[in-house]
């Protein structure tokens, strides 16, 4: 691939190297900071987008229930996407990918139909339609109701959709994380940096009259380092992401996100070997959220209840962890996992899941909340179009108990804090994982020691829950590039932890 720099690139875009003509669609994302709340008294302009009318969409539910479905949903999604990368500071990547289509789902009983279609002409979407209804064998027993269009308070508005930033508001921050990363300290001979953002418009209708549509940004950006030292290298790198525009690219954040990558590269150089057996495990705050995520929130969905795999089903109200560990999932907010809507259009909420150790709540979306005679907790989402939804996590959290960070290492005589989690294996079921320790630190007596690395954390989620003995106070939000996948779909999420004591855990590494 032939490299160019930041000046070659932004002359060659603005000479036709790459042109890309937007749909009406986007054109529709510039909003009023000041005002937050988001209503649908424009859908002409959003029908306009996708090339269809409230009366096409009534045909197709109309359709899809004629063979004696109950219940009928069309998603329409147009997704834009950019990416644009910085290595050793020249342009390396910059690509852009539009998405269109539409997802059709029609339920009946426990029964799921589901097709989707990249065309959007009424042939192809009712085509898609039959498919889905073809799971049924009947006569019609529903009629779709009306279309009224729902309003809801966004959380996200942004002034300016990303589809009309320009590679020049990019590139610059992208030179500063590499400026900043190298002058962070010498020993950092590769930087590589990227910034990836998203301008998303769905549109959902169902059978029972709702109408709803959402306007989703989100930016992530991404530092990576290679750094070396006495003929030996280590890598290392740090992302932040939101839904939120231009203003997040800030001076201030591509240097935090540079300094970060840039201290996790080179700390490894000092980094002993961790100890290994059974030891008490202090989890940092924020991205330690992982686990929680991973080894505990999965158990928590409620597919997985209702078809009787967690280890959790069937214990709504009992006691799951010690008194003081609070649990939530949210979807408010403006963070990685934020929905404004889910993707079965119910608000985002936040959702108690564990309240000082008893089981509340399982994370739901429409074919869960049924089942269990509930209502649906804004959990139901989908990778895009081409997937039906099923009950996800949005931002996972274990709230704030009254212990002071400095207690609970003290309370450690030897033990391990596990500071940054790279790669792990999960078994849903039974929450069975092993994490990869990418870095952390010794306890000795009380103090943070040295620190290590390479090293696995392995155990049972609903164990080290029940194992908790200390939550602290300085509860951290981690919101980076993470994905979750499940059902074969990845989904943005967010994860946050206190400082968090598990009495035991099993530690394995190169000395095991």
């Amino acid at each position: 691939m032939k490299r160019m720099n930041r000046r070659q690139f932004i002359e060659a875009t603005a000479q036709g190297m790459a042109v890309l003509t937007l749909p009406p669609l986007l054109s529709h994302c510039v909003k009023d900071s000041g005002n937050s709340q988001a209503t649908l008294t424009n859908l002409g302009d959003g029908f306009a987008g996708f090339g269809v009318d409230r009366a096409l969409l009534a045909r197709v539910l109309d359709h899809g229930l004629k063979r004696g479905g109950e219940f009928c949903e069309i998603y329409l999604q147009h997704k834009i996407s950019h990416w644009v990368g910085l290595e050793d500071g020249q342009v390396n990547r910059a690509s852009t990918q539009v998405d269109l289509g539409a997802g059709i789902r029609v339920l009946k009983g426990d029964a799921t139909g589901f097709a989707y279609s990249e065309d959007l002409s009424e042939t192809a979407l009712l085509a898609a339609a039959a498919t889905a209804a073809s799971m049924a064998d009947g006569t019609r027993t529903v009629t779709p109701r009306e279309l009224k269009a729902a309003t809801f308070k966004s959380q996200y508005p942004v002034l300016t959709s990303w589809s009309e930033v320009g590679v020049d508001k990019k590139i610059p921050v992208l030179e500063q994380v590499d400026a900043c990363a190298r002058k962070r300290d010498p020993r950092i001979i590769k930087v590589t940096s990227y910034v990836n953002d998203e301008s998303c418009r769905i549109l959902i209708a169902n059978s029972e009259g709702l109408l709803v549509e959402d306007e989703q940004p989100m930016v992530v950006l991404t530092a990576n380092c290679v750094a070396e030292q006495n003929g030996k290298t280590e890598t290392g790198g740090h992302s932040e992401a939101a839904r939120d525009g231009l203003g997040f690219l800030s001076p201030l954040r591509a240097e935090a996100v540079a300094q970060r990558a840039s201290d996790h590269t080179v700390l490894l150089f000092d980094a002993v070997a961790s100890p290994v057996g059974e030891l008490p495990v202090v989890l940092a705050p924020g991205i330690s959220g992982i686990l929680l995520h991973e080894a505990m929130g999965h158990g928590f969905e409620a597919d997985f209840n209702r078809k009787g795999i967690s280890i959790f089903a069937d214990r709504l109200g009992q006691r799951v962890a010690p008194a003081g560990v609070t649990i939530v999932d949210d979807g408010t907010g403006a963070i990685r996992g934020s929905i404004n809507i889910d993707d079965e259009g119910t608000p985002g909420q936040r959702t108690v899941l564990v309240e000082d150790g008893f089981l509340r709540s399982y994370l739901h979306d429409r074919i869960s909340a049924k089942h269990y005679g509930v209502p649906s907790t804004g959990s139901g989402r989908r990778e895009s179009f081409r997937f039906p939804p099923v009950p996800r996590m949005r931002n996972t959290t274990m709230q704030n108990g009254d212990k002071h960070p400095d207690e609970i290492l003290a309370s450690v005589k030897r033990g391990l804090y596990a500071e940054v989690f790279s790669n792990g294996q999960v078994q849903i079921g039974a929450g069975d994982f092993t994490f990869y320790l990418k870095h952390g630190r010794l306890i000795e007596n009380g103090k943070l020691g040295p620190y290590v690395k390479d090293a696995n954390l392995i155990g049972s989620g609903p164990k080290v829950l029940a194992a908790v003995q200390m939550v602290g106070n300085d509860m951290k939000m981690e919101s980076g590039a993470g994905y979750c996948g499940k059902d074969g779909q990845r989904v943005p999420v967010g994860f946050g932890l206190p400082t968090l004591k598990v009495g035991a855990m099993s530690v394995g590494g190169r000395r095991a």
